[in-house]
């Protein structure tokens, strides 16, 4: 009998996903994303994609709200009261990677830039005067991985911060797996949580190929001079490693346990 589970577990959303929800409960009416947006301080686009998450876990309803002007109405959304059935997300995601990884000729690749398109729909992008430098950029990053559930620390690889040694190791290429050769002089992303864990160790390639290509798009949305240049999957049991670079910055030379941009 396959190990792989045929359902997900019951939805019991957290984080920002688990607030958002918390304010359709809160309110009697509909609220479109703006207001969520606004009720939160997130952006309009990182609103949307929890509000329609919850609406694939069936906590949320969609619906077009009252047409205020010429065009079409907007879409608002409600908490649902209403008991759903099981979802069977991660059997989907098995199978669909498994077709791109068998049927595409160069599924690493179209991952990455599959990953690329979503990060810079999830990224934050700076208003057209507005510059944002490198620290800006990995904060920003940084938000986006915690809202998918990543649960990512950021470490500094020049001894500064408390993480320094953790940075060190990684940089030199020793404790967590890394390739050999020279690092980017950028900080390293450990991401300590992967949400799609079961189906990355299945398909690895793939899958890191699509979180670096989503991290370099959200990264490319802030206009800065920084970008994820390597990620080092499972480079401890439940750790993976973002190397970040800034731009002139070295390349680092990939390894056969690295999945790197191109």
């Amino acid at each position: 009998m396959s190990e792989t589970r045929l359902t997900d577990p019951g939805p019991v959303p957290g984080g920002t996903r688990g607030r958002v929800l918390d304010v359709l409960r809160a309110t009697d009416g509909p609220l479109g994303v703006q207001d969520v947006a606004a009720a939160l301080r997130l952006h309009p686009n990182t609103a949307r994609y929890h509000l329609d998450a919850l609406v694939e876990l069936g906590l949320a309803t969609r619906e077009p709200g009252e047409r205020g002007h010429a065009g079409r109405p907007r879409m608002v959304y409600r908490a649902s009261g209403e008991a759903t059935g099981r979802r069977s997300y991660r059997l989907l995601a098995e199978m669909l990677t498994a077709l791109i990884a068998t049927r595409l000729p160069d599924a690493e690749q179209a991952a990455l830039e599959a990953g690329r398109t979503w990060g810079r729909y999830l990224g934050e992008a700076p208003a057209p005067w507005q510059d944002v430098d490198a620290e800006e950029a990995v904060r920003r990053l940084v938000a986006v991985l915690t809202d998918a559930g990543f649960d990512p620390e950021v470490v500094t690889p020049n001894g500064a911060g408390p993480h320094a040694a953790d940075a060190a190791a990684a940089k030199d290429g020793g404790g967590y797996g890394a390739a050999p050769g020279p690092e980017p002089g950028g900080p390293v992303i450990r991401l300590r949580h992967c949400p799609f864990r079961e189906v990355a160790e299945r398909h690895t390639d793939v899958v890191c190929a699509l979180h670096l290509g989503m991290m370099q798009g959200v990264l490319a949305e802030t206009r800065a001079p920084v970008t994820a240049e390597r990620l080092v999957p499972f480079a401890e049991p439940s750790v993976c490693l973002t190397h970040l670079a800034t731009a002139g910055g070295p390349s680092p030379k990939a390894g056969p346990a690295a999945t790197t941009g191109r």
